[in-house]
């Protein structure tokens, strides 16, 4: 065999498969220690297959990268000394989502435990502003939070930014927003001469993909395999997990049910269209129902929350109006929604955005629709859940998309 540097040819690519081994060893025993909680060695070698030594010597690997601790003694042995558990320390890293839409920018920063270590959302009227201005303020909300991260002793993992648009799957690139007015745009590479060039990894995808990522690790349900999430501002997004994977079809592109062509003698769109389903079920659908052109709740330079707690006041004071507006939206959600289920028959559809803060309104047509609609019995089955993340889902899946890449390597993680 043909000696190279005075060791076997053959022994780089030995040693290429034994880091490649422990690689994945360290990703096995990350993962599994996620998500079944705190274990002992001798438990996770146990459940994994792999041997004692073998664990031992990765979980502290791990500790040593500052991705899992020791933590209490394994009260559940009734023979024997105590193991000592370990858990994931979330003090090491952090991934960071961040997101663009209609009337506001956001970001969340979230460690290994799905804590979160900085978080801020600021109500900006974004088509007004343009992409420009709208990107030089997003990042320095990026820059705020990797800096609150790195204060900490913390390292950032990544960044995963939404936008509420086409963004094609491979690249990242925008091609059309139309509610934010925005064209064909390289936002990844936007960003990253905003942000200095990152030494960290910076993405670019759809908020309600990212939305519907945040909103399944919301539920944990391991017998659940198949979702839809509505998600609702003054756009209207959508995603799909089907078999336990999110759908996103041939370029990226899945999820666009905010233009379903419901209403085609209805309103104007923002994507040129008219009809579209958002038309009706969108935020700016409810205002212009529920209120007045000079009402300060349409004022897009108010808070969203602020703007819709507005609302919610409105309605459990009785206030025929907005109660006539919800029931009209309602219906209209329902419409659509039971094109969804008879086309996809997911278990659970989740109402995220602005449906699930005034779900208590909009659940009673929305069931009714999709029973009537809806051609398998009792409505396919599907059951109507609310999202408790609010409008942060999307910057969470962002963050958790960020992390995912420490759980399939941890090395990423410097000592």
């Amino acid at each position: 065999m043909t000696l190279i540097d005075g060791r076997r040819a053959g022994s780089r690519a030995v040693a290429a498969d034994h880091v490649s081994l422990r690689r994945n060893n360290l990703s096995v025993v990350l993962r599994h220690v996620r998500d079944l909680g705190p274990r002992s060695r001798a438990r996770i070698a146990e459940e994994t297959g792999l041997n004692k030594a073998t664990v031992s010597s990765l979980v502290a690997e791990l500790v040593e990268r500052g991705l899992l601790r020791e933590g209490s003694a394994d009260s559940s042995r009734a023979l024997g000394r105590p193991g000592q558990l370990v858990e994931l320390d979330g003090s090491g890293v952090c991934g960071v989502g961040a997101e663009i839409n209609v009337d506001y920018l956001a970001v969340v920063a979230l460690d290994l435990t799905g804590t979160v270590a900085h978080e801020k959302r600021i109500p900006v009227d974004v088509a007004q502003l343009g992409p420009a201005t709208s990107l030089d303020q997003l990042a320095e909300l990026i820059s705020e939070a990797v800096e609150a991260v790195e204060t900490r002793g913390g390292q950032v993992a990544g960044v995963t930014l939404a936008v509420p648009g086409l963004v094609q799957g491979e690249t990242g690139e925008l091609k059309l927003a139309p509610n934010l007015g925005w064209g064909e745009l390289s936002v990844a590479e936007e960003m990253r001469a905003r942000l200095g060039v990152p030494a960290y990894p910076l993405h670019v995808d759809n908020e309600a993909n990212l939305a519907t990522l945040a909103a399944y690790a919301e539920l944990r349900d391991e017998a659940l395999h198949d979702l839809v999430l509505l998600t609702g501002a003054v756009g209207v997004g959508g995603g799909v997990v089907t078999g336990g994977h999110l759908l996103r079809g041939d370029d990226g592109y899945a999820g666009e049910v905010g233009h379903m062509p419901v209403a085609p003698t209805g309103q104007p769109c923002g994507c040129g269209r008219t009809g579209c389903w958002e038309t009706v079920v969108g935020l700016t659908a409810l205002l212009r129902q529920a209120t007045d052109r000079d009402d300060p709740v349409r004022d897009p330079s108010l808070d969203v929350e602020q703007r819709l707690a507005a609302i919610v006041e409105r309605a459990e004071a009785g206030d025929d109006r907005t109660l006539s507006a919800l029931q009209d939206v309602g219906t209209w959600l329902g419409v659509g929604a039971a094109i969804l289920v008879n086309i996809l028959n997911p278990a659970v559809l989740v109402l995220g955005g602005y449906f699930a803060v005034l779900g208590p309104w909009l659940e009673a047509p929305l069931e009714q629709a999709i029973r009537e609609r809806v051609l398998a019995p009792d409505g396919g089955g599907c059951r109507i859940v609310r999202s408790g993340l609010g409008f942060a889902a999307a910057v969470r899946g962002g963050a958790q998309i960020s992390l995912d890449q420490v759980f399939a390597n941890p090395t990423l993680v410097t000592v």
